[in-house]
């Protein structure tokens, strides 16, 4: 079994999770999130991240907005909608219930 690959599938679980949740701390530029994200130790690119955002935005969790910028083209801010705020709750509760479960078992 190769530890990085584990690593790498675990992080992957919760990505999707993340992201709500520091949107749902003020509005985001995608870069905004790459960057809290890279603070947390949790890398992702772009190539990631992008399609993520499409998905949440489809499934009507996540809205955007464009902004002028001051350095180049307008950027797009997502923002969670209210479906998005209902979903990240139920999440929070899910999270929980499940890193408790893993923590009562490896200890």
């Amino acid at each position: 079994m190769n530890i990085e690959n584990a690593t790498a599938q675990m992080r992957k679980g919760a990505l999707e999770f993340c992201i709500l949740a520091i949107v749902s701390k003020k509005d985001c530029y995608a870069s905004d999130i790459i960057n809290t994200m890279k603070e947390k130790n949790l890398i992702v690119v772009e190539g990631t991240l992008y399609p993520l955002l499409t998905r949440q935005k489809n499934a009507g969790l996540l809205q955007y907005r464009w902004e002028e910028s001051k350095q180049g083209p307008p950027r797009k801010y997502y923002a969670l909608t209210e479906k998005g705020k209902d979903y990240l709750s139920e999440l929070k509760g899910s999270w929980k219930e499940l890193v408790d479960s893993v923590n009562s078992i490896i200890e």
